[in-house]
């Protein structure tokens, strides 16, 4: 009965020794275990993500960096710019890694008309419904920063108004001040004498705004 015992003591011990050898995690490259490792393309635009220029002037486009895992991967740009008519052009760029999953990232070029140099639309606006003010500052030709563009009380956020044509404006897609990707839609202007503004109209395109069409009023 004693050897019994030792023969299955022994037994007992090799197999311990055995589940407590060193595992090796030599898998091939890209996988762990049965899983596939895939590393995801990142997109990101060169320069300033709106890029303002005058009608008739030279523009090259900056492009963007597209990596994945590290090392540089081939990405696609969409959109063309025409500098001889005043107006916004999207220009997007696009990304995808070996196993299909797509980045991509953007660029507004705006074109501003030579007949916008005498405008200034400057000032304080008040939204209808609420008399929330919107400051307009002029920064250079046919360019606005605005604080408080959608008249929302309490709100911190700051965008670029451009007036590109005639008496047109609109807000580009962006970068905003708060980080939020802002822009415009369905914009109209009510023209007032010397080159100004008596009212405006838009709809704010963002994630914090109603799809209301804001309207304001000149003070």
């Amino acid at each position: 009965m004693k050897k019994y015992i030792n023969y299955i003591g022994l037994a007992f011990v090799a197999l311990v020794l055995f589940s407590c050898g060193k595992e090796t995690f030599s898998y091939p490259e890209g996988q762990v275990g049965i899983s596939k490792i895939t590393n995801y393309p990142e997109v990101e635009t060169k320069g300033d993500h709106l890029t303002l220029v005058n009608q008739g002037s030279v523009y090259t486009d900056a492009g963007a960096t597209s990596t994945a895992g590290g090392k540089d991967i081939e990405y696609k740009t969409e959109g063309t710019v025409n500098t001889a008519v005043p107006g916004v052009y999207k220009i997007s760029y696009t990304a995808f890694n070996a196993d299909g999953f797509s980045a991509g990232d953007f660029r507004t070029v705006v074109v501003i008309g030579n007949n916008v140099a005498a405008n200034d639309f400057s000032g304080n606006y008040a939204r209808n419904t609420n008399a929330s003010v919107a400051k307009w500052t002029k920064v250079s030709n046919g360019v606005y920063s605005v604080f408080n563009p959608g008249g929302a009380p309490g709100t911190n956020l700051t965008v670029k108004i451009i007036n590109y044509e005639g008496n047109k404006i609109v807000i580009p897609e962006q970068i905003s001040s708060d980080g939020s990707i802002t822009s415009s839609d369905q914009e109209s202007t009510t023209p007032a004498a010397g080159g100004k503004l008596s009212q405006y109209k838009m709809i704010i395109v963002n994630g914090g705004y109603g799809a209301a069409l804001r309207i304001f009023d000149k003070i």
